[in-house]
């Protein structure tokens, strides 16, 4: 959607529990107060504390031995600090008996600083592996509601990678959800060279981005400095999930045979040491068929590409400490390490370097990572990024509508809760308003929509634009198309999937049955269970995939397979997002660009009142063996 791509939904986003004095401070609502501060540690006894080997600068190198230590982030999806927009609260996963995470590039940078003094600065490099700018509503904001782009205002993501000093940083596939001329725009904020060898103009293999750079580090005296490359890797999965802003435009060719096609040259370059920075899993597998590249294609890369000596890689929000792999070409070893997402966890790959005939070459190495939440973030990284930070914070806050009842979708993954059905409602009127006068307007609206965040809520009474944004989390925009009666029924027991098959007598346990594996994935997320107003049906939970969905009806008659019916749909599923049968290929009567979160800030302002009762229908319910389990 624009959402994560294949990923289980992580829970909602994030600010700080900052080192920074209450008179610094100045807005408290920013979470800027004493209390949030860790004290009694500083960065090297807390890291020391999380297991942090450190080495002296002075030990890193030995005649013709050198070591480097190379960081590597990934999919920080615009957490800038420890704080948590939909909560209005610092950033916290924990429990009473578990330490909670951290999260931002505030509290990476923490991190990076330290590994630098131990290290020596010029010992070490920093890049990232994707998926930066998009995933808060720090990141919407300025995209959408005073985008940069207007402003001339600097991205928080740039400043503060800047002021980080990255080496270099590859694109991820949410780098394109705000449309090419926006990420053209960042990219020229950004310090970094920001690398993407395979994302090609169309219809050439001409890359559109920069596709490699080369750093040199002078370790030890007397010999030529280590050249380290750095290849960045996109997602092929952008052509499906950002098809409204590439098509035509941005073509993203396959990792493995991209590499094979630059590692060569980099190497001609003079490049001694080769790394990968690929937006991209290592199960090997996609989310969308075959029809394009593998999708998580890292693993791929170290067992097919001869000469890369490491890997950082993301997309799947996994923690990695350190994945070793065999080259089946050249028998060698790459390192590879995911960090996990938001700024969590950095990876750190400390290299043993030799040096023969002219070049430095790895002889040892070892990959582990860091806990952000072994320390604070960094004052320097709060202050850039302060008064954006509040901006977005008072807009967060700003009432919208007042609901008449507490809505909750902790139970929408299998019961139709109104909450949910505030979103189709809207989504249809939408549709609605914009159809009206053509020759679809005679058609039956329905609307798709999926339970993306199980810990949404309206309450009752005044309802904030980051009550909506905790309800649609994700930068989709509204379309309709046309799909007939059985292309629904097919939609739908292909949602049905999402269920586990369940005896009709077994105890009722209905968190227990979602999220089943597939064929195509070991997990099906909540936001791949899409659910459909306006018809009537039910799904037997004791039956087969592909027998579960009973016969539709629509307003109380059967439906007619060659019935024809207006969907109201976002972009990501009308783009094949999820490998939905039909609505990829479906004809689209309506894309006026509309964000959908938008759309229901749009509408419940102007209604002034959220009321169940004028949009919730339970349309659809679980069965087993024919018999209701609610």
């Amino acid at each position: 959607m624009s959402e994560l791509s294949n990923h289980r939904p992580d829970p909602v986003p994030r600010w700080c529990s900052c080192a920074v004095s209450d008179d610094e401070a100045g807005h408290t609502h920013s979470g800027f107060t004493r209390r949030n501060v860790l004290i009694g540690a500083s960065a090297a006894t807390a890291l020391a504390a999380a297991g942090w080997s450190a080495a002296p600068a002075t030990a890193a190198t030995n005649g013709t031995r050198a070591k480097i230590t190379i960081m590597g982030t990934s999919d920080l999806h615009a957490n800038v600090v420890n704080w948590d927009y939909y909560k209005d609260a610092a950033y916290y996963d924990g429990s009473p008996t578990r330490e909670t995470n951290a999260v931002g590039l505030a509290r990476v940078a923490s991190l990076v600083k330290q590994v630098r003094a131990d290290r020596g600065r010029g010992n070490t490099l920093l890049f990232d592996a994707g998926d930066t700018i998009q995933g808060t509503p720090l990141g919407f904001y300025y995209a959408t509601v005073e985008p940069v782009t207007e402003s001339g205002a600097m991205h928080p993501v740039a400043a503060q990678m800047n002021a980080l000093e990255y080496d270099a940083v590859a694109l991820g596939n949410h780098e394109f959800n705000y449309g090419l001329d926006f990420l053209d725009h960042w990219i020229s904020q950004m310090d970094a060279p920001v690398l993407a060898a395979n994302a090609v103009h169309a219809e050439t293999k001409v890359p559109r981005f920069t596709p490699y750079t080369i750093t040199q580090l002078k370790v030890a005296k007397g010999h030529p400095p280590v050249k380290v490359g750095v290849l960045g890797l996109t997602n092929p999965g952008v052509v499906i999930w950002d098809k409204a802003n590439v098509s035509g435009r941005v073509e993203v060719l396959d990792l493995v045979e991209t590499a094979k096609r630059w590692v060569p040259v980099m190497k001609a370059q003079g490049a001694h040491i080769i790394v990968v920075s690929a937006h991209s899993g290592e199960s090997g597998l996609s989310t969308y068929g075959s029809e394009l590249p593998i999708e998580n294609a890292a693993k791929l890369v170290a067992e097919q590409v001869p000469d890369v000596d490491v890997i950082l890689f993301g997309h799947a929000h996994a923690e990695i400490p350190e994945r070793l792999v065999k080259n089946l070409v050249t028998g060698d070893e790459v390192i590879m390490s995911e960090p996990k997402n938001w700024g969590q966890r950095l990876s750190v790959f400390d290299l043993d370097l030799s040096y023969a005939r002219g070049k430095w070459s790895v002889v040892e190495h070892k990959a582990y990572l860091l806990n952000a939440n072994t320390v604070v973030d960094d004052p320097e990284f709060v202050a850039l990024v302060r008064d954006q930070h509040d901006a977005v914070v008072d807009y967060m806050n700003s009432e919208v509508a007042t609901s008449t009842a507490e809505m909750l979708a902790a139970e929408s993954c299998w019961k139709d809760t109104a909450i949910l059905d505030y979103v189709n409602h809207v989504q249809v009127e939408t549709v609605r308003a914009a159809v009206a006068g053509t020759a679809e307007a005679s058609l039956p609206i329905v609307s798709i929509a999926a339970p993306f965040n199980r810990a949404a809520s309206f309450p009752q009474g005044a309802v904030t634009i980051k009550d909506v944004a905790g309800l649609y989390i994700y930068d989709n925009t509204l379309l309709a198309s046309i799909l007939t009666g059985k292309q629904i029924r097919d939609y739908l027991e292909f949602s049905a999937e999402y269920f586990k098959t369940v005896a009709p007598d077994a105890p009722v346990d209905p968190a227990a049955w979602t999220n089943a594996p597939t064929p195509r994935s070991a997990f099906t997320p909540d936001y791949n269970y899409d659910q459909f107003s306006g018809v009537e049906y039910t799904i037997d939970l004791s039956k087969p995939v592909g027998q579960r969905i009973s016969p539709l009806s629509y307003d109380g008659a059967p439906v007619a397979d060659d019935q024809r019916f207006l969907v109201a749909v976002n972009n990501y599923r009308q783009s094949g997002g999820g490998g939905f049968p039909h609505i990829a290929t479906a004809p689209v009567v309506y894309n006026a660009q509309v964000a959908i979160r938008e759309a229901i800030v749009a509408y419940a302002s102007a209604q002034g009142t959220i009321d169940p009762q004028d949009f919730h229908v339970v349309n659809w319910r679980l069965v087993r063996n024919g018999v209701p389990v609610f």
